[in-house]
């Protein structure tokens, strides 16, 4: 945290200079004094730090200022901080201007110069403005704010961009947060430019698209090899794993996540079944961890980038990626795990990210307070975001086609679920259409018992009703299932096409694709456990056999 400013300004150098003397000798350990000659420089000054969430504690400035007089200046200046101290220096003409000052302006003190010797007659002043100032400073937040609308489709990606790739942030919803619209004032911003991304260093972008994010907070390195032992595409739980056992066991290892690293784990509220963590763990705090302790091994770490084709080139494996990048590697894993499937009704579309969420979507958690929250879908990764909603939201209703849970969800979450007195089952029920003007408002929802439609407030929706494998990426040559699971180990024999991808003598290795070098492991392949524990240890076994692979082909 920087030290809250002092900002001097006179027109002429040598006073400017006495000024910052005396009170660099005195305050210089509890603030930071600068000071200028030009009120421009100064203004601008004041705008860098409103935006970079710095604090000015006061304003010194002279009264005769040939670009502007010192009262208009400190007018003008109180816009950006308006809790700051203002200190008016006048010649003892200036005295009546000062004391109309006082009553117009609100000014808290004038000082006639010359001010020696300052420990009589400008310390003492000082001081008890600042212990003033002090009483009601709080620190504000000095990283990335967002500034946008709630039901903003954009401003919901660049969240969600954030958060999943651990990038702290503040979220202002301009239309709710006091004094959101002076910072877009006084950076000539308009409502129409929203979302706007103001940056630690004061800089900002304008409705900006994740890459030109992902640029800005340093998450799209160059990168170091230019040849891999492996790269992992997709950084859940099994990519995390066998970044961290690849590195660590001295693998050149390459992980490139399209979003943001955790995969759909990495969105849950609550991991209550992952051995080690009695008390449970949020999807977050496992990322962060894992994410760490890869980088700390030495894995590259390369979001977002999508890649979008595989090929084999004399012995090597190329990732083309959708910048046009080429990566050159020895050995690949896939880990690109599932991504939820669409809900196909009227209205869902127009208001996604706009109320409509996939999946967790914890960044809009705060939004649903006291709200009316309905979650469609039966499997755990609903019963975590409705108990974690629960706390939040008036009521959760969790929307499902059969009667019960029984089948579908862990015991542990039907017996919480159970228990908590705002979460309402509608079995036999489905979403049949989303209503609303600029975000969803209702939900008409079909009972199959009754053969009712009926119409819900609803404020938000979250969607839990099954996953597909992401792979539609991928070529020909890597064997897939009729559901477009990738295949792997030896049971690829029995699959069409496998004779004319396979050429080696062996079988294929239990993770490893219908080409050779290419392994899949966690949620993305067929025949594969959707647990975290289970995806962490093929990802971790998937290295075990890329050291079996890159032994045989030296």
């Amino acid at each position: 945290m920087n030290l809250p400013v002092i900002l001097c300004i006179d027109d002429d150098p040598h006073v400017l200079r006495v000024i910052l003397r005396d009170l660099k000798d005195k305050y210089r350990n509890e603030y930071r004094i600068i000071g200028t000659t030009s009120v421009k420089d100064a203004f601008v000054t004041l705008l860098d730090l409103r935006n970079k969430g710095e604090a000015v504690a006061m304003y010194v400035s002279d009264q005769r200022m040939p670009e502007m007089e010192g009262v208009a200046f400190l007018k003008q200046a109180i816009k950006f901080f308006p809790e700051a101290k203002k200190v008016l220096l006048t010649a003892y003409a200036d005295k009546e201007v000062a004391i109309h000052a006082i009553n117009e302006l609100r000014l808290d003190y004038y000082l006639i110069k010359p001010w020696d010797p300052p420990a009589e007659k400008l310390y003492p002043v000082i001081d008890g403005l600042l212990e003033a100032w002090q009483l009601n400073y709080r620190p504000k937040f000095t990283g990335i704010k967002v500034i946008g609308f709630q039901y903003s489709r954009l401003s919901h990606e660049i969240k969600e961009f954030l958060s999943g790739n651990l990038v702290p942030y503040q979220w202002v919803d301009v239309q709710i947060t006091e004094n959101s619209e002076e910072i877009l004032t006084l950076n000539k911003l308009e409502l129409k430019d929203l979302p706007v991304i103001f940056f630690a260093d004061g800089t900002l972008l304008i409705k900006p698209d994740i890459k030109q994010i992902a640029e800005k907070t340093g998450l799209s390195p160059e990168l170091k090899n230019e040849v891999f032992d492996v790269v992992i595409v997709g950084a859940g739980p099994a990519g995390l794993a066998a970044g961290v056992y690849g590195a660590s066991e001295g693998l050149n290892t390459l992980l490139i996540e399209r979003h943001s690293p955790g995969g759909q784990a990495g969105t849950s509220s609550r991991i209550e079944n992952y051995l080690g963590f009695p008390a449970g763990i949020s999807g977050a705090e496992l990322t962060t961890r894992a994410l760490t302790q890869a980088k700390r091994l030495g894995v590259q770490f390369l979001s977002p980038a999508a890649v979008i084709k595989i090929s084999n080139h004399q012995g090597y494996k190329k990732l083309m990626l959708a910048d046009g990048r080429c990566i050159n590697t020895r050995s690949i894993v896939l880990t690109t795990g599932v991504e939820y499937r669409k809900l196909e009704v009227n209205g869902i579309e127009d208001f996604t990210g706009a109320g409509i969420y996939y999946g967790s979507a914890t960044t809009e958690t705060m939004a649903c307070k006291n709200k009316e929250v309905y979650i469609a879908g039966g499997g755990n990764s609903a019963g975590q975001a409705a108990m974690h909603l629960s706390k939040f939201a008036s009521n959760v209703y969790v929307i499902i086609r059969r009667d019960t849970l029984v089948g579908t969800m862990s015991t542990y979450l039907i017996d919480q679920l159970q228990e908590t007195t705002n979460i309402h089952l509608l079995g036999k029920t489905e979403v049949v259409e989303a209503r609303g003007t600029d975000r969803l408002q209702e939900l008409a929802l079909f009972n199959w018992n009754t053969k009712q439609t009926s119409i819900h407030k609803a404020e938000a929706l979250f969607i839990f009703i099954g996953a597909k494998p992401y792979t539609e990426w991928v070529g020909p040559e890597i064997i897939k299932d009729h559901k477009g699971f990738i295949a792997t180990g030896p049971a690829l024999g029995a699959l069409n096409g496998f004779n004319e991808c396979w050429k080696l003598r062996r079988e294929p290795f239990v993770l490893e694709t219908s080409c050779p070098g290419i392994f899949a492991a966690g949620d993305v392949r067929s025949g594969a456990m959707s647990r975290v524990a289970s995806c962490v240890g093929e990802g971790s076994m998937a290295i075990n056999l890329v050291h079996r692979y890159l032994a045989e082909v030296k």
